[in-house]
């Protein structure tokens, strides 16, 4: 199932191909490698990236390259047309770094990592993280098990009406938008 139309298929077919090296256009399911997708305008930017690839790359090696078909999942996914709940769930996915089906302190310690920057002019202190991570689980965790799992996250995102529209990613020109306070506003 897609979001995309035919329109945008045909599109994203286009710039897939022309992401492929020469001798791979020939290849009947050619992948593109994590870094080759990473130089797309829409993701250069986008704190989360490497973890977007990852997240849909079906490659055995687990190396974030990227098939036709995948690359149409990640486009569909982040489209206009999808609904809170296709988004909600890539999201879930994307912030838990782990890959362990909840976000915990170092999921959520990497994500405001991603989004404040890694600097030590934008780095939270110890204190500072350590008071926002509380504050999200304190807000997040309905079940208070340390952990935000996919339900309660769904459920704090049904709550921030930017979160559908922010979380996008125009392959036809704007770009790849996911503001950062919308993100953590979610979560505050």
């Amino acid at each position: 199932m897609t979001f995309l139309t035919k329109q945008e298929i045909l599109l994203a077919h286009r710039r897939f191909t022309e992401l492929l090296e020469g001798d791979e256009r020939n290849h009947p399911n050619p992948r593109v490698p994590m870094d080759v997708i990473l130089t797309l305008t829409e993701l250069k930017s986008n704190p989360f990236k490497k973890r977007i690839c990852q997240v849909f790359s079906t490659s055995e090696n687990r190396d974030g390259s990227l098939t036709f078909e995948d690359f149409l999942d990640l486009l569909s996914a982040f489209s206009d047309s999808a609904t809170l709940e296709i988004k909600s769930h890539y999201a879930f996915r994307i912030f838990d770094f782990d890959d362990d089906g909840t976000l915990d302190y170092g999921d959520l310690e990497k994500l405001v990592n991603c989004l404040t920057g890694e600097t030590a002019d934008t780095r939270l202190s110890s204190e500072e993280m350590r008071q926002l991570i509380s504050n999200i689980l304190d807000e997040s965790d309905i079940d208070k098990d340390g952990t935000v799992n996919l339900s309660e996250f769904q459920h704090v995102i049904s709550r921030s009406p930017d979160f559908v529209s922010s979380f996008a990613l125009f392959l036809f020109y704007p770009v790849f938008s996911v503001p950062n306070d919308a993100i953590l506003h979610c979560f505050i």
